[in-house]
């Protein structure tokens, strides 16, 4: 098994020479934050993700959560973990002082985030949901239920799930068909939720559902679903837990991987009806959810990069104590001096750092938009499904690799190299799958504002290559043709899904993914590029970075400009034939008669 050892120097480089967060925290009115704080704060959340959480990794997958009578227990040592982790203040990190959180940026979380992630991608998947679940109170709840909710959800005390998806719903959530029922001030909820991450355990006093479910009078659709919160604890007058709700978990999903987080099939009112408080307005939770579902979202394309790193750094570490072959002096060979071994490393190391560099900037561009920047949010709108499109769908390459690395012994449970790979494949699933991220991307993101979000991105990174172009930096000269050239391709892929697809949903449909792959392959590139440029800016003998890390960082862009860039091409020449032979087998034929 392998140690895990969190990528401090890249993150501080990401966070202080790429976003910039003094200058960040200056535009959001954060004087107290600043490099040298992100720095220690992402030190001291790395004890705790090498020290505590990683170790338990392992333990998860082999001795997952249990449910009995409704109740899930979850893996030994998890609640411990969890106490360190509330006690130490991580829960508030980034929630609103005026409920008990620490109020730093979002970008800063997402930093630490990665971490818990990569440590123990299990456990931090309850924090995750109650973060989203926060974010939904802050932008809908009402000021009571914000004062009632928000403070034990910030602290930690309590956890938040997110209920949407249904036996016969799957991510068609018009078909939701959970009861709402008024009843004096609160409402009787019933019905079946599946698929709920953490929808129950025994670390917490409580946990906070959210739940769409459906009025008596409610329109049919997605235009009928109202938001409710729903806690398995009734609240006495003082706020505190009581009685049991009506909620119970009637079985947990036996998974291919994440064993020890518990994925409930949730029951609501079994009995008399669950008592659930509306949030918000009437039939407007879908529109609700999404502020939840879109936190999500970019945090689980982190995850992408989190359980690529974790498996990288376990490919490293095998590939220097596995000897194969001799040199002429009859001296043994350590697999990384292999070239094709090497070639995967370099792959997995690249992947990262530029997945680490589009998850910071997309969690960055969310600061800006809360701070009122309009052009920021249209950037986040814009890098929403690629963050978790490209960066999941990446993840099942780069945690491939790490199997690959180890040879027959990946294919081995107690290398722990295939709880990497079973683990991640969730990811391109959940939150909504990579085909409803292309969809989105190419619809609501690109041809519904006419492609308006799209030019500013491309003008920012024809910026960056004439930025290339004026550096006399000649270990950058390789960057420049090819980031110009994956620019054009996709310039010219993204004009032609403009002037053909907003009339033919099945077109859009056919070339969608390969779109969002192409976008996701290209803003890696730029943000690699511009690493690069930033690196070879340090005076070395001044910088806070050492020489070989900041030529590290140039020749793994260097090498991303060789591996990846070229598949931007790929992509392009795909969507550029519309895929229309997608369609050609009617389904007798698909099926061989």
């Amino acid at each position: 098994m392998s140690t895990y050892t969190p990528p401090l120097q890249d993150a501080n480089f990401v966070l202080d020479q790429l976003i910039g967060i003094d200058q960040l925290c200056e535009e959001l009115q954060l004087e107290d934050i600043n490099t040298e704080l992100a720095s220690v704060i992402i030190e001291e959340a790395g004890k705790l993700a090498s020290e505590v959480l990683a170790p338990l990794n392992a333990v998860g997958d082999a001795n997952g959560a249990t449910v009995a009578n409704g109740q899930v227990t979850e893996t030994a040592g998890f609640a411990d973990a969890y106490e360190q982790f509330i006690a130490n203040g991580w829960a508030t990190l980034t929630g609103p002082e005026q409920f008990g959180g620490q109020n730093l940026p979002n970008v800063l979380g997402t930093a630490v985030n990665e971490l818990w992630h990569s440590s123990n991608m299990a456990f931090a998947l309850c924090p995750m949901l109650s973060q989203g679940a926060v974010e939904a109170l802050i932008a809908h709840g009402s000021d009571a239920l914000k004062e009632q909710y928000l403070p034990p959800l910030i602290s930690g005390e309590w956890t938040g799930t997110m209920n949407l998806t249904e036996p016969n719903a799957g991510s068609d959530l018009a078909a939701v068909a959970a009861k709402a029922v008024p009843s004096g001030d609160h409402y009787k909820i019933s019905g079946q939720k599946i698929f709920i991450t953490w929808g129950d355990h025994q670390m917490t006093s409580n946990v906070v559902h959210l739940v769409l479910a459906r009025l008596p009078d409610a329109p049919a659709g997605v235009k009928g679903i109202s938001l409710f919160i729903v806690p398995k604890y009734r609240l006495d007058e003082q706020g505190q837990p009581s009685e049991l709700n009506d909620v119970s978990c009637i079985s947990l999903e036996h998974k291919m991987g994440i064993h020890g987080s518990p994925t409930c099939v949730m029951s609501f009112g079994d009995n008399d009806g669950a008592v659930g408080y509306l949030v918000g307005e009437k039939n407007k939770g879908l529109r609700y959810m999404f502020t939840m579902m879109n936190h999500a979202r970019q945090t689980v394309g982190l995850q992408g990069l989190s359980i690529s790193e974790r498996a990288y750094q376990q490919a490293l570490q095998y590939s220097q104590e596995r000897f194969q072959g001799t040199h002429r002096d009859g001296s043994k060979i350590a697999i990384i001096e292999h070239p094709d071994v090497r070639r995967m490393l370099m792959a997995m190391k690249a992947g990262n750092e530029a997945m680490r560099a589009l998850a910071f900037s997309a969690a960055a561009d969310i600061d800006r938009a809360h701070n009122g920047d309009d052009s920021a949010k249209k950037r986040v709108e814009l890098y929403t499904p690629i963050v978790k499109g490209w960066m999941t769908e990446l993840a099942q390459e780069l945690t491939s690799l790490n199997i690959q690395v180890h040879g027959g012994m990946g294919f081995i449970e107690e290398t722990g190299a295939a709880q990497h790979y079973r683990d991640a494949r969730i990811l391109p699933i959940y939150e909504g799958t990579t085909g409803i991220q292309a969809l989105d991307l190419i619809g609501r993101k690109t041809l519904f504002d006419k492609g308006e979000a799209l030019k500013g991105l491309h003008s920012d990174i024809e910026e960056t290559i004439n930025a290339l172009k004026a550096s006399d930096n000649q270990s950058l000269s390789g960057f420049t043709a090819q980031l110009e050239n994956a620019l054009q391709r996709a310039t010219e892929a993204g004009n032609w899904i403009l002037d053909n697809t907003a009339e033919d949903p099945r077109l859009m449909g056919n070339v969608s993914f390969d779109n969002l792959m192409m976008m996701g392959y290209l803003v890696g590139g730029w943000l690699m590029a511009r690493s690069a440029l930033l690196a070879s800016q340090q005076d070395s003998d001044n910088s806070a970075y050492s020489s070989a890390f900041l030529e590290g960082k140039i020749a793994t862009a260097s090498f991303y400009a060789e591996h990846y860039l070229p598949r931007v091409n790929q992509h392009a020449d795909t969507v550029l034939t519309g895929l229309k032979s997608t369609f050609s087998l009617d389904i007798e034929q698909l099926q061989g008669a």
